[in-house]
């Protein structure tokens, strides 16, 4: 397996997660919150949807993210900055996205399908291109892509488990 395979493998398998962790939900099982403080599906799936996007964009010096590029945010139409990917959100900022899976997939898959247009040319070369200087070390593309990977694994496991508690309650 080469760099290219194995990188769309394993987004790939992002992808399966997050549908299966959205799909055939209703919109208030979508936002459903476990406790007052915990994240939905609907914010988690977003959140990871809008770091891959904005590290995608970044890594590979892209034309700007599809969030707004593309006018994702006005359909979205958060109450949030358009540059706002959830990070350091507060529990009130996790209630307002209350959106419709569709929305929320279609964003993803979007957002998806250009991580593989670019990840496809990677070589093991280009794995070790610098892309973050802000830290020590520098970040790599190779260490920033699996990084992205780690997250919306986790992320996506996470809005698994509160669809495993919202279907319980039903």
């Amino acid at each position: 397996m080469r760099t290219p395979e194995l990188l769309a493998d394993a987004f790939g398998r992002v992808q399966e997660a997050v549908h299966e962790a959205v799909e055939g939900l209703l919109d208030e099982e979508l936002a459903y919150r476990p406790d007052p403080d915990a994240n939905s599906i609907a914010w988690l799936v977003w959140h990871l949807a809008r770091i891959q996007d904005d590290h995608i964009t970044d890594a590979f010096g892209l034309d700007g993210q599809l969030w707004t590029r593309d006018g994702w945010a006005d359909r979205f139409g958060l109450p949030f900055a358009p540059a706002a990917t959830g990070f350091g959100h507060t529990s009130a900022q996790v209630a307002a996205v209350h959106v419709p899976g569709d929305l929320l997939l279609g964003y993803y898959d979007a957002v998806h399908a250009r991580t593989l247009e670019h990840v496809k040319g990677v070589t093991n070369a280009d794995l070790e291109r610098v892309v973050d200087t802000s830290w020590n070390p520098p970040v790599t593309l190779g260490v920033r892509l699996i990084s992205v990977i780690a997250d919306d694994l986790q992320h996506a496991g996470q809005a698994a488990y509160v669809r495993g508690l919202a279907e319980r309650r039903a």
